[in-house]
């Protein structure tokens, strides 16, 4: 990660923990899978018919090989907190998520890291799941601090 993203991380980071920011960003905490420490990151969650979704636009990051190996995490914005278990999803169910995570303003930061473009068909971007990790919540729990 470059010294701009992590700052950029930090300050956005800063708003979402006082619930300030686009309704779809979260702060998701993860537990270390070789260290154990506790590792935050923003993400932009997809919440559509189908359900909700993680999806990781930067390929398998560390937050995903963390959610991989416990398959729990927590969701914060403001002064909630989302106790979440989730479950990776297959490339073909993954391909319509991530049309519509790429159907948003956010295509504007993370829309170089995918290759596919607003005329790609569903195939491209099933072919895409495969770099681009999605994860369905499947149980959650919120509680107020």
């Amino acid at each position: 990660m470059t010294r701009l993203r992590r700052t950029a991380n930090a300050v956005i980071g800063g708003f979402l923990k006082y619930g300030y920011g686009p309704p779809e960003m979260h702060l998701l905490t993860t537990r270390g899978a070789k260290s154990g420490f506790l590792r935050t990151t923003p993400v932009s969650l997809v919440e559509n018919s189908r359900g909700r979704f993680l999806v990781a636009p930067y390929g398998p990051v560390g937050w995903v090989h963390n959610i991989r190996k416990d398959g729990f995490a927590t969701l914060r914005r403001g002064g909630w907190i989302e106790l979440i278990s989730v479950q990776e999803v297959s490339s073909e169910r993954a391909g319509p998520v991530l049309r519509e995570y790429l159907d948003h303003p956010r295509a504007v930061v993370v829309g170089p890291h995918f290759d596919l473009g607003p005329d790609s068909s569903e195939a491209d971007y099933v072919e895409a799941a495969g770099g681009h990790p999605v994860f369905e919540i499947v149980r959650s729990t919120m509680i107020r601090i």
